[in-house]
């Protein structure tokens, strides 16, 4: 069955122009011009991605987003202004799963969009999970529990600490880490790595200032840590 994607950008060529390829890949593409009408096209149908833009006529994409996860863990790939970094540390910290800056290849649009669809698909083998003391990362439901309590993080997130659990105890430095996460070479932007560090550090820690369970290694990158609390 074809993936669903929403295009939520009042730049009405562009937005014609991209769902115009996307489709020749074989892909359902809908538009939306502004962003009240892209939450409730989200809250009325469903879809396998959505493309939101930061510059909106009615409401900014950074309030777009806020908004539709409120509802929805819906991943979201934001098209941001040319060289502005402080956009696309937002757009990370509410929870955006990707970033690409205007203008851009169409192409990579669709390799973004394609990384952001593998990680989203349910695996074929059997559910798994993995408990480190009071943390179960369950693999199968790609959810993730401190105490039974479930945990929000975004599709990338819940991969990078998946990622990260995986090599429990050896230290991972942020070009390693982008190349376990996203399989592809993409070009990335390095902060990116922190600014997702520090949401799963809000969602996982008991104090996110003094991290017990992701430990950053100065001038080297970051460690999962092998023992941690023990579960109750």
């Amino acid at each position: 069955m074809a993936e669903r994607l929403l295009i939520i950008d009042d730049d009405l060529r562009l937005a014609a122009m991209v769902a115009d390829y996307l489709a020749q890949a074989g892909y359902l593409v809908e538009g939306r011009a502004t962003g009240l009408d892209g939450i409730e096209a989200i809250a009325d149908s469903v879809y396998d991605a959505v493309i939101l833009d930061v510059m909106l006529p009615d409401i900014d994409g950074f309030e777009a987003l806020r908004r539709i996860r409120m509802s929805s863990q819906v991943p979201v790939l934001m098209l941001t202004a040319k060289g502005e970094e402080t956009d696309r540390i937002i757009g990370l910290e509410i929870g955006a799963d990707d970033y690409l800056p205007k203008p851009f290849n169409p192409r990579e649009l669709q390799a973004r969009l394609g990384a952001i669809l593998r990680r989203q698909r349910k695996p074929e083998e059997p559910d798994t999970h993995v408990r480190f003391g009071r943390l179960l990362i369950d693999q199968g439901s790609r959810t993730v529990r401190i105490d039974g309590t479930l945990k929000s993080l975004t599709s990338y997130q819940f991969d990078l600490l998946s990622t990260l659990a995986a090599h429990a105890g050896r230290v991972l430095n942020r070009e390693r880490l982008l190349d376990l996460v996203k399989g592809e070479e993409l070009d990335a932007f390095d902060r990116s790595i922190d600014v997702h560090i520090s949401r799963i550090r809000s969602a996982i820690e008991d104090d996110p200032k003094h991290p017990r369970r992701i430990i950053t290694v100065r001038g080297s990158g970051y460690v999962f840590a092998k023992k941690q609390d023990v579960a109750p």
